[in-house]
């Protein structure tokens, strides 16, 4: 029978494996220490651990790590893994430099559910939520973990269809026991799950990116299949409900396409959809899937766009674009491999 994995429990979920395993509810922390802090890869390296609870906890649990199985890196900085999953599964992260920053894009799912028709993740379809010991170790196992400044749950798959993994990641992430990190350091990206942001706003502080990517629900459906499903008149109901003045951002992503959503008639009606609300808008460039009808817009029309936004009150930014050149956009390297380890 394998092996549970430690990695990815959190310490209500630690002080289980102690109780079960017949050791002090303390080692619990101890565990934690080694696993978080110190970023051990063995149960035998938790030496303030007697050998005997040692012995005892290998014979059912281990510490499961994988490096990525592909890197491809670009001109400008940016590197995109594949990690391995499930056997023969890839998701991918993607490793952003810039100045003294240092962002990591992680998966929370293989595939997707939500089948937005500018995404290669959604052709690919839903397959499996991972575990939150698959998504964490994404970060742990990333080769320039050390420099890492922020998070953000924006890459393969809907976070909040894997809600309860990502909670758990994101407590491991900034809880004292844990890695300590301030939630200002992590985003979350989603569609709009109308019950599961709700729990996303009220159970962790991280901030939070919201995929709308048109104006109206009539574009967003056309864009967005889970529009009708999870309607974005609903999702800005309940960011409504939320105070996102201070330390907390909201922020939506639109990516635009030419002729579909990058007029200034758009542009007036996002402003009308967002009116009430304390956030950003991040204006983002397409990057061109196969077999996609879809265009990037000129870079004069993007500027034109968030100049309007920002000059009436909706605060716009133009996202740089990085990594073109190594398929960075979301699925590309992963629908790459598989459709390789096929032939």
């Amino acid at each position: 029978m394998e092996k549970k994995n430690l990695v990815g429990l959190t310490l209500a979920g630690l002080q289980q494996v102690a109780l079960e395993t017949g050791m002090p509810l303390f080692t619990a922390k101890q565990m934690a220490d080694w696993l978080y802090v110190k970023q051990v890869d063995s149960i035998d390296r938790m030496t303030n651990i007697s050998l005997k609870f040692r012995a005892a906890l290998a014979e059912n649990y281990e510490i499961r790590l994988s490096a990525p199985a592909h890197a491809a890196a670009s001109k400008d900085g940016t590197v995109k893994y594949l990690f391995r999953v499930g056997g023969e599964h890839f998701v991918e992260s993607v490793y952003i430099p810039d100045g003294d920053r240092a962002t990591l894009c992680i998966s929370s799912q293989v595939g997707c559910k939500m089948g937005c028709v500018f995404c290669m993740t959604g052709r690919q379809h839903y397959t499996a939520s991972l575990t939150a010991g698959e998504i964490l170790n994404q970060i742990l196992s990333l080769p320039e973990k050390e420099n890492l400044t922020n998070v953000v749950f924006m890459g393969m798959g809907e976070p909040l269809d894997n809600l309860e993994n990502v909670l758990a990641v994101q407590e491991i992430l900034t809880a004292p026991w844990g890695m300590g990190w301030s939630p200002k350091r992590i985003t979350v990206s989603t569609v709009g799950l109308r019950r599961e942001l709700k729990q996303l706003i009220e159970g962790c502080d991280c901030h939070i990116a919201v995929s709308l990517h048109a104006p109206t629900p009539e574009k967003r459906r056309e864009l967005i299949p889970a529009e009708k499903a999870f309607p974005m008149t609903e999702m800005l109901e309940v960011l409504g409900r939320y105070d996102f003045s201070h330390q907390r951002r909201l922020s939506f992503e639109y990516t635009m396409f030419d002729g579909v959503n990058d007029s200034i008639e758009d542009a007036k009606l996002l402003i009308k959809a967002l009116q009430g609300l304390s956030c950003r808008v991040n204006l983002i460039r397409f990057h061109a899937i196969p077999d996609s009808p879809l265009r990037p817009v000129p870079e004069e029309r993007m500027i034109e766009f968030r100049d309007w936004l920002t000059g009436h009150g909706v605060f716009a930014t133009v996202r740089a674009s990085r990594g073109e050149d190594i398929w960075a956009a979301c699925g590309m390297l992963s629908t790459a491999q598989k459709e390789k380890d096929r032939q």
